[in-house]
Order: C-alpha cells, then sequence, then structure tokens
C-alpha cells in the first residue's frame, strides 16, 4: 500500500467529506429491463421527437466530457464512442473502470449507438471524453492518482469537449472547484449539473450545479408528475427526463435497471445541447443555451423562472425545426442577469449563493411548478413537462426509491 503523504492524506479527506457530502444523483430501483428490450423503455425518445430529431442531427462532431465514475467503453452501444486517447494523461487513470455503472449509463443516454441492444442515446454520433473522479476512488494507491472534481474540470476544460456533463453533486461548495468552473466557462465551455434531490427535507443546495456557470437541471417524468423531494430554488436553470430512465444496475453490466434521478436528466440535458451544438457549428455556447431557454416548456413569463422547473423543460426539436431561429448574440451570457453581469461572455446557470443556501427566487414566489406549455407537434402526444427530482442519498453513488405527488405551487 502506498505510504500515506501529506498529498494522500488530503485525498482522503476529500473522499471522506465525499462519503457525506457527494451524490451521484439517480435511484436505481428494481431491475426491469433486460439488455435485449431495454430501448422500448427509453419513453423520453419518443417524448422528445427523436426520430424526427435524427434527420436533422444526431449529434455528429461533438464531444461531451463525462466527469462521473468512469466510463466502460467497451459495452456494445459504447464502443467506437469513448475517446479516451484524448483524456489529459495527468487525469487518466482508470477512467475506463466504473465499479457501479453510473458514469458508464449517463455516457450511454447521451451516445449511445444502441448496437447490441444497449441504450440508445439522444445524441448517438456524439463522442465521450470520460473522467473518473476521487470520489469512485478506492484505497490509497488509487486514492493518490485519481483527479478530485476540481482537477477533473480543468482537464476536461483543456480538451476539445464542447460540454461538460457532472451528474454528481455534494453540498460543500469548494473554492478550488468553484475556480475551476469559471475556467472551463472561460474556455467557451457549457457545464450541465444536476440540481439535487434533497427537496423534503433540508433543501440543501447541490454543488457544483449551484455555482456560476453550471446549468442546474431537475427531472421531469412521462406523466407530469412533481416529486415532493425535488431539491429547488433559483439555481434550477432546466428541466429534463429524469424518471424510469435505464441505466445499468451496477458495475457488472449485465442487467439495466429502471433509474430516477436528476442524473440522467443532467445527461439528457447535456446530449440536447450536442444535438443543437452539431447542427450549428458556428454558435457558441451562449446561443446553444440561449435557444434551449427560448424554446423550453413552459406557461409563464420567460423573465420569471420557476423555482422548481427553471426555465422550462428542453425541447431540443423546436430549436432545430426553425431555420429562422435567432440564436441572439455570441459574447452575451443569457443568463448575466441571474449572475449580476449584464455581459458575461460565458454561459452560467441561475443566481447562486456561495453559502450554499437557496437565494431569493428570481420573480418565481407563487409562481408556477408544471409546465403546461405543450410540445405538440413533437411527437409527444401533447406531453406536459413538469419538474421532479429524485431522493437525497448519503451515499457516494446510487440512492432509493422516492414518492411522488402531483404539481405543487411555490409557497
Amino acid at each position: 500500500m502506498a505510504l500515506l503523504t501529506r498529498r494522500n492524506a488530503r485525498r482522503l479527506s476529500a473522499v471522506c467529506s465525499a462519503l457525506g457530502a457527494l451524490v451521484i444523483t439517480s435511484a436505481t430501483l428494481a431491475p426491469e429491463a433486460a439488455a435485449l428490450d431495454v430501448q422500448s423503455k427509453e419513453w423520453y425518445l419518443d417524448a422528445m421527437g427523436a426520430k424526427d430529431i435524427w434527420k436533422i442531427s444526431t449529434g455528429k462532431g461533438v464531444k461531451v466530457a463525462v466527469i462521473d465514475s468512469g466510463v466502460n467503453a467497451a459495452t456494445s452501444t459504447l464502443r467506437g464512442q469513448v475517446l479516451v486517447d484524448e483524456v489529459p494523461k495527468s487525469v487518466a487513470y482508470h477512467v475506463t473502470r466504473d465499479i457501479n455503472g453510473h458514469g458508464t449509463s449517463m455516457a450511454e443516454i447521451i451516445a449511445g449507438t444502441g448496437v447490441g441492444g444497449g441504450i440508445k442515446g439522444l445524441a448517438p454520433d456524439a463522442k465521450i471524453i470520460p473522467f473518473r473522479t476521487l470520489a469512485a476512488a478506492q484505497g490509497a494507491d488509487e486514492i493518490s492518482k485519481t483527479p478530485d472534481e476540481a482537477e477533473a474540470i480543468r482537464a476536461a476544460a483543456n480538451t476539445d469537449a464542447k460540454i461538460i456533463n457532472m451528474s454528481l453533486g455534494g453540498g460543500a461548495p469548494s473554492d478550488e472547484e468553484q475556480a475551476a468552473v469559471k475556467y472551463a466557462v472561460s474556455k467557451g465551455k457549457l457545464i450541465f449539473a444536476s440540481i439535487g434531490n434533497d427537496g423534503d427535507k433540508s433543501n440543501m443546495a447541490s454543488y457544483p450545479a449551484n455555482y456560476p456557470g453550471v446549468i442546474g437541471v431537475s427531472a421531469i417524468d412521462e406523466s407530469g408528475t412533481v416529486g415532493k423531494f425535488s431539491t429547488f430554488g433559483d439555481y434550477v436553470d432546466l428541466a429534463a427526463p429524469g424518471l424510469h430512465i435505464p441505466s445499468w444496475c451496477d458495475g457488472t453490466f449485465t442487467e439495466y435497471c429502471d433509474t430516477d434521478g436528476t442524473s440522467p436528466a443532467s445527461a439528457i440535458a447535456s446530449a440536447s445541447a450536442a444535438l443543437i451544438w452539431s447542427a450549428h457549428p458556428d454558435w457558441t455556447g451562449n446561443q446553444v443555451l440561449r435557444t434551449l431557454i427560448d424554446t423550453a416548456a413552459r406557461d409563464w413569463a420567460k423573465d420569471k423562472p420557476s423555482k422548481y422547473l427553471g426555465y422550462g423543460g428542453v425541447r431540443p426539436r423546436r430549436v432545430l425545426i426553425n431555420k429562422n431561429i435567432n440564436p441572439g448574440p455570441a459574447d452575451v451570457d443569457p443568463l448575466a442577469k441571474e449572475n449580476g453581469d449584464g455581459t458575461s461572455p460565458s454561459p452560467s446557470s441561475s443566481a447562486k449563493d456561495p453559502s450554499g443556501k437557496p437565494t431569493k427566487d428570481a420573480g418565481s414566489a407563487g409562481g408556477p411548478t408544471s409546465a403546461a406549455a405543450k410540445d405538440t407537434d413533437s411527437g409527444s402526444g401533447g406531453q406536459t413537462w413538469v419538474i421532479i427530482g429524485a431522493v437525497a442519498a448519503v451515499l457516494v453513488i446510487g440512492g432509493a426509491g422516492f414518492a411522488v405527488l402531483r404539481a405543487r405551487r411555490n409557497s
């Protein structure tokens, strides 16, 4: 075993903190889908009009950095999709080792090809650059060689990935991590993260979703049901499908499970951005994000985001089918007002409080928690988008089941 040097001690302390704070935000329930029929469980593809989307864009030419528990590049649906050689050597240790299947699931949800009956990603021609973080490390030697989240974010920012997906979160902010996010945003990256799952308890803010520069994503289900556990506040920026999403049950990669949480929601939001960026390669991250906001499903004023829904449910098809869509200025952050900077060149999320406490809701007090706007021509059969989330779990990976309830009004 490696000696516990000062650097290793720091990392071990970080892992211990992660055990109490970090949540890879999805909850795995009882197995429902064998690999051969898993695609029939991907209800969100039909709801979002994926067949029509793929006639216009499949995400080709766009790389997504997945910062997670590692990505198994050998699953049938990810073969040829994972660009291990593009991971900076300083953070490349065991990036394809995924002991629980979480990071691999997020990669498949984004860019799986569906080959072999595996998950078909929303952006099946996008590519994945994998990163494995300190929270997934085991043993002193592995801890000493595995990057923490801040190091992984900086490394991802130095790759050709346009998008960074972080389906993880914790309650403790970090100056180093926040600085890394700022650096990635300065490099033009769009960063999506799961918003958190503590709404029915302390409603503790989740990081990295709560940092300026990160787009916090909550989850919606097929029927429009709100979870009482959904973390809420004005750091919720967008919503995406997140209930009953197939994911690997564990690190044996033998069976898929029915998964609920904001983890898959973040992955689907990242895939949505990849589809748009592929179709409009000359756009900046600001423009991609602005069109996602402008076309999001909602029935309230855009300048009064809901603390449960943010600006609404992502609908990339609405962007792709509009040949005359106006993406707005390339160098203006569409969420700069929330961040207190009207001229920021970077894509960022809603107002954030460095203390970790929800800030005053920006115009949504007494406002909607369900988006009644229906995408009547999206192939969704009039699907109504409503915010939900997953139950909190004091685990590094995984979670527990949860209860659901109908949309509630903001108090």
